[in-house]
């Protein structure tokens, strides 16, 4: 009988292990996904609902821009920066317009200086706000995207009464700023400072310390200082994993050598670490308009330039500090009025590479808070 009983345990342990015998498997995640925040395409290894790697897919939107440059008078490569990355659209035209006016060695006026910093710290605003909005709607929460857009409304007017336009902005070009800034400016931001310094501790209410929230960001998708550095990830996701990189720290320009504000580090290295830089970099943004807005100097807002633009022969880099990171501009000139060749170091490439490190061992459900603290805008990525 004893050995009756141990056959039919034997079998059992061999029905019960080959139940729990899992194998791996490709799953397409995009290219056309509400979580990717654009036309992206992840091929995800997956044990169970473990991710084991995460291949990024790119190309879908890309449209040729570093080519369609070398076509292009130094002018209209400005107009087409804003399609990159255009949630931070006046920051990537103000990248351009340095980079020329480097190359030019041209000194343009501290007004210009002061209204190109009050208009990137409200594009950085309108940028989180909509993160804000949109993470809290890919982990379920609704309310979070009718707040975020109820208040980044208030800059989009700013900004259609300033140039025109409420997606795709142009303002900057090379020398200064297309024209002065509308009468109604300086009221309209001040108002809006009021009005979002009430508004902004209803985020961390209504989000922040939210225990299904916290549950899903908190110690999930870790990102060491090290690999953050080896990947060059940059801007707020690079800050979250104890790497101090900020361009308007490190390599100052516009007005930021002129006013003061911290650089928001932090060491959490997880999802949860990414959304609060950003929540504490509003603040930031908001003291930063807060000492230049009364204080613009009188003056001319565009330096004079030629109606042709032809930079003397070499090599020229510009760096700035978008909503997601270090956006680069590579300019190599052969005194022509186009350049010879250009090109962009998106932040957003850098930082979707590191998706793979950051995934592995985590959920699928996961994945979807990870990319959201990315940040990641595609047409950054697919230039």
């Amino acid at each position: 009988m004893s050995n009756i009983f141990s056959l039919i345990s034997d079998k059992e342990k061999q029905s019960t292990s080959s139940a729990t015998e899992t194998q791996e498997y490709f799953v397409n995640m995009g290219p056309q996904h509400p979580s990717t925040h654009g036309v992206l395409r992840l091929l995800l290894t997956l044990d169970g609902e473990i991710i084991r790697k995460v291949e990024p897919h790119i190309g879908y939107i890309h449209r040729s821009i570093e080519k369609m440059c070398e076509k292009d008078s130094y002018q209209q490569i400005v107009h087409l920066t804003d399609r990159m990355d255009y949630l931070s659209c006046h920051i990537n035209n103000e990248a351009v317009c340095l980079a020329v006016e480097k190359g030019l060695q041209l000194e343009v006026p501290d007004r210009v200086k002061y209204i190109r910093t009050i208009i990137s710290e409200l594009t950085r605003l309108s940028s989180h706000q909509l993160w804000w909005g949109v993470m809290g709607m890919d982990l379920g929460a609704i309310t979070t995207f009718l707040y975020g857009f109820r208040d980044r409304e208030q800059i989009i007017d700013i900004f259609e009464e300033t140039c025109g336009a409420r997606l795709t902005m142009n303002y900057n070009v090379p020398g200064g700023v297309m024209f002065d800034i509308h009468p109604n400016f300086q009221k309209r931001t001040k108002d809006f400072l009021k009005y979002f310094k009430e508004k902004l501790p209803e985020y961390d209410e209504l989000l922040t310390g939210n225990v299904i929230f916290t549950e899903r960001t908190k110690d999930i998708g870790y990102l060491s200082k090290e690999d953050a550095i080896s990947y060059g990830v940059t801007g707020p996701s690079g800050r979250a994993s104890g790497f101090s990189c900020d361009v308007r720290k490190k390599d100052p320009y516009s007005a930021y050598d002129r006013v003061d504000f911290k650089e928001i580090i932090r060491t959490d290295c997880d999802s949860y670490g990414r959304y609060k830089v950003r929540i504490a970099e509003m603040y930031e943004s908001l003291h930063i308009i807060e000492q230049l807005i009364d204080n613009i100097p009188e003056g001319d807002f565009k330096a004079k330039t030629k109606a042709v633009i032809k930079l003397p022969p070499g090599e020229y880099y510009q760096r700035v500090e978008t909503a997601r990171g270090e956006l680069g501009v590579y300019i190599i000139s052969d005194n022509k009025k186009s350049p010879y060749r250009v090109k962009f170091r998106s932040p957003g490439f850098s930082n979707l590479f590191a998706l793979d490190t950051m995934a592995k061992g985590y959920k699928i459900a996961d994945l979807v808070a990870m990319m959201s603290t990315l940040d990641l805008v595609i047409p950054d990525i697919d230039r």
